[in-house]
């Protein structure tokens, strides 16, 4: 298979991934004639038709603006939503110059995938920010000499695991990850959570590796007690 075969391969797999449909050398009847398309990725949410046509140039040099101008009368000519012209080896100014205010993007399979990938990561992130919340409601909803006995906490005075420490590291470290800080700076956070927690993550996937951990941990402990907790219960009534 040719090297540009690859490349609309793997752009094609791009798409697949993130869960649209595409599919390669596609003909496609336009107003005034017919195009053979590289990738054609549709999509189909609530009533409603996506159409992208994307062509790939998998080139040594930059791409110049007669193929974005080809492209722009290609989308309309088919009335795709957008025309994605894929480039790993950049684009001339003038290119950009015609893309611009256009449905026409200019991008690469590199910069998607980062994209798509820091999207996916926040996406995470959020989902972990609600296991945390859930993680705090069940905590405090148990009494403190229960939460010391089931060893969510260390007695008054004493070194121990403290699940009230990792729902606070948690919620800090995310709250600057939703502000786009990467790694988290706990400046803002309270001393002690400074000191004794560091994350170094560049990503929010390396951030949800970092913290994860951490929230399943204390995810278990809470089940474990809350199962002691509805036994203590089952006996008290069967009493």
């Amino acid at each position: 298979m040719a090297a540009w075969d690859d490349y609309q391969e793997e752009v094609a797999s791009f798409f697949r991934g993130i869960g649209l449909e595409a599919a390669t050398n596609v003909p496609v009847e336009g107003v005034r004639t017919s195009h053979d398309i590289d990738v054609v990725v549709k999509s189909k949410h609530v009533g409603f038709d996506m159409l992208w046509i994307v062509e790939c140039k998998n080139w040594n040099k930059p791409v110049s603006k007669l193929h974005v101008l080809a492209l722009r009368e290609i989308v309309s000519d088919i009335g795709a939503d957008r025309g994605l012209l894929m480039a790993e080896n950049g684009f001339q100014s003038g290119a950009r110059e015609a893309a611009e205010l256009t449905n026409v993007k200019l991008t690469s399979l590199s910069e998607v995938t980062d994209s798509a990938g820091y999207a996916l990561g926040m996406a995470s992130l959020r989902a972990l920010q609600d296991r945390v919340d859930i993680c705090r409601s069940r905590y405090w909803d148990l009494r403190k000499d229960f939460r010391i006995g089931q060893g969510l906490r260390p007695p008054v005075g004493l070194a121990g695991y403290s699940g009230n420490f990792v729902i606070e590291i948690a919620e800090a470290a995310l709250s600057e990850a939703f502000k786009g800080r990467f790694p988290p700076a706990l400046e803002g956070a309270l001393p002690p959570l400074r000191a004794r927690a560091a994350f170094t993550a560049t990503s929010p996937a390396e951030l949800y590796e970092e913290v994860e951990p951490m929230v399943a941990e204390l995810e278990g402990l809470l089940d474990r007690a809350y199962v002691v907790l509805e036994t203590e219960m089952n006996q008290i009534q069967n009493d």
